[in-house]
């Protein structure tokens, strides 16, 4: 199937592995391009969580990828300035690795599609409604992956049909990022007039993510039911799989937390701290030890997940559904 996704990534299949903490591990990264699709490198997962030098890990995906493509992700909010000149600088090693999709979230894309677009690259932006389609175009995006309320990690809160439907009058191509665990679902949301497909909680329960077993078989044996919504990992709702970690750790953020995130000035360094905690432990999730529960992102898609696979299996089996 040709569409704009595949034409803009170069890849055949028009899938892709979206980012993730602590998942997005070089093998799966690079199996998915390998089997047609694209795999997106997370440079705070690959270098923090992984604990790879940048380039080094950056490489391993490509080893396994072949001559297919990657991609990567640029989380630009305005936070501080070390952190944007740390992301300038992976954005940089990424342009010298050959990479040139990129998928930006959290803030204006403008100086990563000035940088990219020098090179020939294609810069795709997070949106969850409207408002952020519109300033992602302006800013000179190619294309936008559209969050709904199915996904997982930091969901939207709208249906993959009302959020197409918002999205369409902006005149990008749109690819639909939430709920899609069956090759069913995915041939759904092509036929709704979708540019590809970006899957995330249907890539971590496969034998190349370097997840936990327990998070694996937490996916596999949850329900729609199961996901739910905490502020207490980042500052803004993120969807999680409801368990007796997620019980004492609570849905709702703290009165200080809270005056602090509505704060115009203080809400990033709240949000900072959110993240420091919540990334120290997604790392210790890698590890943990039959029977412990820990807190674990994923979304609605977990209706239709019901075993672990590799994710050129994935692949095979979503591509021949179009």
């Amino acid at each position: 199937m040709n569409t704009p996704l595949t034409s803009d990534a170069g890849i055949r299949v028009p899938l892709v592995c979206g980012a993730m903490y602590p998942c997005s591990n070089p093998e799966l990264v690079g199996a998915v391009s390998a089997a047609g699709g694209i795999g997106i490198i997370q440079p705070i997962a690959l270098t923090y969580v992984h604990g790879h030098d940048f380039r080094a890990g950056v490489r391993i995906a490509q080893r396994i990828a072949g001559n297919n493509p990657l991609g990567f992700n640029a989380l630009i909010e305005q936070s501080n300035k070390y952190y944007r000149t740390r992301m300038e600088r992976w954005i940089e090693l990424a342009l010298a690795e050959g990479i040139r999709f990129f998928i930006t979230s959290l803030g204006n894309p403008r100086w990563v599609v000035d940088r990219v677009s020098q090179v020939g690259g294609v810069v795709y932006h997070d949106v969850t409604a409207l408002k952020w389609a519109l300033k992602g175009r302006d800013a000179g995006v190619r294309g936008l992956i559209a969050v709904n309320s199915r996904a997982g990690g930091h969901a939207g809160d709208k249906s993959a049909e009302a959020l197409l439907d918002e999205l369409r009058p902006v005149g990008l191509p749109v690819v639909c990022a939430g709920g899609l665990g069956t090759p069913q679902d995915f041939r759904r949301v092509m036929d709704m007039g979708y540019a590809g497909a970006q899957l995330g909680t249907r890539f971590i329960a496969t034998t190349d993510c370097s997840a936990s077993a327990d998070y694996k078989q937490a996916i596999v044996d949850a329900t729609a039911a199961d996901i739910v919504l905490t502020e207490r990992l980042t500052g803004v709702p993120v969807a999680v799989i409801n368990n007796s970690y997620v019980g004492q750790l609570g849905l709702k953020a703290g009165p200080i937390a809270r005056w602090m995130l509505q704060h115009r000035r203080m809400k990033h360094w709240m949000r900072t701290i959110y993240a420091l905690r919540s990334l120290r432990q997604l790392k210790r999730d890698l590890g943990v030890k039959r029977g412990a529960e820990e807190y674990w992102q994923a979304g609605a898609s977990v209706d239709g997940i019901e075993g672990v696979m590799p994710a050129g299996q994935i692949l095979r089996e979503f591509e021949a559904a179009l």
